[in-house]
């Protein structure tokens, strides 16, 4: 899509408010930056960005990303939705509070969200800038999950353009529901894979402090190890051995509950969302 867009980014000096500023100001767009914060407002103006001021600049765009904590987004959208024009694209970078029902919504204008992947671990990396991008958006190609609320043809094309653009190189969106985004992030993503890469770094500890072995063989066999395990688990690399069967009933016996799949369970997954978005009282339906 060659159109030349209106973009508002709103927490343009946060941390993932610079990596979308930081790419959007390499096209064409007219962008404008958001921020509140003095710390954030002295990025925006270190990088060679104009501050704007918050109601201003999403009077009349097509697109107004939403670049700040989820708990921020509920205020947020009560004050400036009111105050677009119809045909904006509200579009937010995680699932949680539009799944929760927390942003402010009218007829008119669209609500999205769009969230990265970040480069795959199977990702065939060619240079020294894409093996140093784990997170994406700089070097490294990724993947990025969007969903789109109604059926606006022309506003999901811009809002893809966007997503493009900001989480650049993309390599494909994949569009989805808010609800089945929200089921990938938190719960497949953040409640699963982070947590089990945070409890790999728990047994590397354990391996070094406990049981003795000097840090630089224990991380090295972990590191291959843990490739060699997602490229056999996901990518059906090589079959695991009868031992290592064996080793892996074990560890699930010892450190999975056997109800451990009740987190994909649409009640769970709200429990989850409220303690995310720091919520006294339960996710209403």
């Amino acid at each position: 899509m060659s159109e030349k867009l209106r973009i508002a980014v709103v927490g343009a000096g946060g941390k993932m408010g610079m990596r979308v500023s930081d790419n959007l100001a390499r096209t064409e767009h007219d962008v404008a930056y958001v921020e509140s914060s003095p710390a954030g407002q002295e990025r925006t103006r270190a990088a060679g960005r104009e501050v704007s001021e918050l109601l201003p600049a999403v009077s009349d765009v097509d697109v107004v990303v939403l670049a700040v904590p989820d708990v921020a987004l509920q205020p947020l959208t009560a004050e400036i939705v009111p105050r677009l024009a119809d045909g904006t694209v509200v579009l937010t970078l995680d699932p949680a509070a539009a799944h929760a029902n927390l942003l402010t919504r009218r007829a008119g204008v669209h609500v999205a969200v769009a969230h990265p992947c970040h480069p795959s671990i199977f990702l065939k990396r060619r240079t020294d800038e894409e093996y140093a991008d784990t997170f994406g958006g700089i070097a490294a190609p990724q993947d990025v999950l969007a969903a789109y609320e109604g059926d606006d043809l022309a506003g999901r094309q811009r809002t893809e353009a966007v997503v493009r653009a900001m989480y650049a190189p993309v390599l494909d969106v994949h569009w989805v529901s808010v609800k089945q985004l929200a089921q990938c992030e938190p719960t497949l993503v953040e409640t699963v894979a982070c947590m089990v890469g945070d409890l790999l770094k728990e047994a590397l500890h354990e391996a070094v402090h406990t049981m003795g072995v000097p840090e630089p063989a224990a991380r090295a066999i972990l590191l291959g190890h843990t490739q060699v395990a997602l490229a056999n688990a996901l990518n059906g690399d090589n079959p695991f051995s009868d031992a290592c069967l064996i080793a892996m009933r074990y560890g699930r016996s010892k450190i999975i509950r056997d109800d451990w799949k009740v987190i994909f369970e649409d009640d769970e997954l709200d429990r989850n969302l409220q303690a995310m978005l720091h919520l006294s009282e339960p996710i209403s339906r």
